[in-house]
């Protein structure tokens, strides 16, 4: 984002669902909440005034209520420039090794992880702010599908696949059931 492509948040009405119209001894009355604010709620709040400036930059600005997925989608790949993960690209001859032996010119990128934790506070952030659950961008299939194939790539780049975590069952009560079975048998 460049300083010249800023606007000043007086120079266009407020769209309802970016933020109410409070006076300042609203706000003043309320700043000793933030003090108190989780660390998730913190960095939610940061993560919804980021995509908020994001979008007031884009040419011409984009207000809230007239973003979709694709506005996300172009959001998590703006994001990309900042990412400190290291993505090996096919033709690298690190590709697919966890722990390479040496630096390589692939690009660094946002971990995947990043993203899919960005995506859940926005999402939550977007309803917070009054949007409507059935047209949250944020929850867009399109956006679980991005995400889906960044965790791939990255963990194919590293050659360490994702597994997903299985639950786990309480051996006791399964090994009293069986035990249960038998003898009624």
């Amino acid at each position: 984002m460049n300083s010249s492509s800023a606007i000043m948040s007086s120079e266009r009405p407020r769209d309802p669902i970016e933020g109410s119209s409070r006076s300042t001894t609203d706000i003043h009355q309320q700043q000793p909440q933030t003090a108190t604010l989780s660390r998730y709620e913190s960095q939610k709040r940061r993560d919804w005034n980021t995509f908020g400036q994001y979008l007031k930059n884009q040419r011409p600005p984009v207000s809230l209520s007239q973003c979709n997925c694709n506005h996300v989608l172009e959001f998590l790949r703006y994001l990309d420039q900042f990412g400190k993960t290291k993505v090996h690209l096919h033709g690298c001859v690190f590709f697919g090794q966890p722990d390479p032996p040496a630096p390589c010119t692939c690009p660094l990128r946002q971990a995947w992880g990043s993203l899919d934790a960005l995506i859940g506070r926005l999402r939550a952030a977007y309803e917070e702010n009054g949007g409507s659950p059935e047209t949250n961008p944020f929850g867009n299939g399109a956006i679980r599908v991005y995400l889906r194939e960044v965790k791939d790539c990255q963990a194919k780049a590293r050659g360490i696949p994702y597994k997903k975590k299985k639950k786990k069952k309480i051996k006791l009560q399964d090994d009293h059931q069986l035990k249960h079975l038998k003898q009624s048998t």
